[in-house]
């Protein structure tokens, strides 16, 4: 199987299934002596891990990171060696009995038909690779390119819940801080709004189904120049690492398909200077032209389906083609979204990263 690995200057590599004994991953091309704060990275994880609120999925991981290589202890702070960064998180809390009717039978909207067709074998344990609970590891990618970021930059990164269901902040895409996201357990920054999506997602979860919705993240003071022309746009590389996420299904960057309503003279971010610098006078490019950086917030939106996993009877087929009954049993998110926010941020984290690493290699 291939398609494990990440980035081009920074690069992650992940393994391991949602029930095998751990996950992980091995961290390469970040430079030596870079100073990091691990108490940083494992919040980051612990903002992703499942069991920490009412509604999320009721399986308990601590998600406790171990570090195998990489990093040494020097004068009370840890620091890079500049050599591959590998790390393991355990399954602690697998109930594999759960899945045992599923090794021969096709669940709705996952990924068991196209695996077992493509590789003509899977693990139907959970979903194996094709789990959510693989993108713990992107996490722990993102947390370290979060410090190097903050080492190199005043670049600042937040996601925060949009919309759940029909439910969705008024107001435009904005920069909210962390205390503000995380004072809710939608992780949505208005706790009147926030207040009116957990109580769907409750009631949703009470029926046994599931609901979708979209996920703002906000990049600031980013530097300008990240990305590259012609296939290595960051817009290209920032859509490209988003929709890899579990349940992603649609992007958009600044103005997005509501800019398709408009006329170019309409849509157009007009130039002046401030204090000396050249900025834009609006942003409805998304911080991003030509596929380059301009030094404007990049604002992204990223849409997610109602999770596959339901505890209602669904219709399929068995690995015979035989019609069945599937009956929903084990335990899953009757919304992704909160969860999804620290791998939102994550996969935006990796990607600016890389860029920025390419840069400092081109000016060599």
């Amino acid at each position: 199987m291939a398609g494990n690995s990440f980035g081009k200057h920074f690069k992650l590599m992940t393994f391991g299934e949602s029930h095998g004994d751990s996950i992980g991953g091995i961290i390469d091309g970040l430079p030596a002596g870079l100073v990091v704060d691990l108490e940083r990275i494992q919040e980051d994880l612990s903002r992703r891990r499942p069991g920490s609120s009412s509604i999320t999925t009721p399986r308990k991981e601590s998600d406790n990171v171990k570090f195998l290589s990489g990093l040494i202890e020097k004068n009370g702070e840890t620091i890079t060696l500049g050599t591959p960064i590998g790390f393991q998180i355990a399954n602690s809390d697998k109930k594999s009995s759960d899945y045992t009717h599923l090794e021969d039978t096709y669940r709705p909207s996952h990924a068991d038909y196209t695996y077992s067709s493509k590789y003509g074998i899977r693990d139907h344990r959970g979903g194996g690779r094709a789990s959510a609970r693989e993108t713990a590891s992107r996490v722990v990618g993102g947390a370290f390119c979060k410090e190097l970021i903050k080492s190199t930059s005043s670049t600042e990164i937040s996601a925060y819940v949009e919309r759940v269901h029909d439910i969705s902040i008024p107001s435009a895409p904005k920069f909210y801080s962390r205390s503000e996201v995380d004072a809710s357990i939608v992780r949505c920054p208005i706790p009147e709004v926030s207040n009116r999506m957990e109580q769907r997602i409750n009631n949703i979860k009470e029926e046994g189904d599931s609901v979708g919705g979209a996920i703002v993240v906000v990049a600031r003071n980013v530097e300008v120049g990240l990305g590259e022309p012609v296939f290595d746009k960051l817009n290209s590389d920032l859509a490209g690492a988003l929709m890899s996420i579990p349940a992603a299904k649609a992007i958009e960057i600044g103005s997005g398909l509501s800019g398709t309503l408009q006329k170019g003279s309409e849509h157009n971010d007009n130039f002046h200077t401030v204090g000396g610098e050249i900025k834009t006078e609006t942003n409805r490019s998304g911080g991003i032209q030509g596929g380059i950086s301009n030094g404007e917030d990049i604002v992204i939106r990223v849409a997610f389906k109602p999770t596959s996993t339901i505890m209602k009877s669904q219709t399929s087929v068995d690995l015979d083609g035989n019609s069945i009954i599937l009956d929903g049993v084990g335990r899953h998110d009757p919304c992704v979204l909160p969860r999804a926010v620290p791998i939102v941020e994550a996969m935006v984290a990796m990607v600016l990263a890389d860029h920025h690493l390419r840069n400092k290699t081109a000016k060599l």
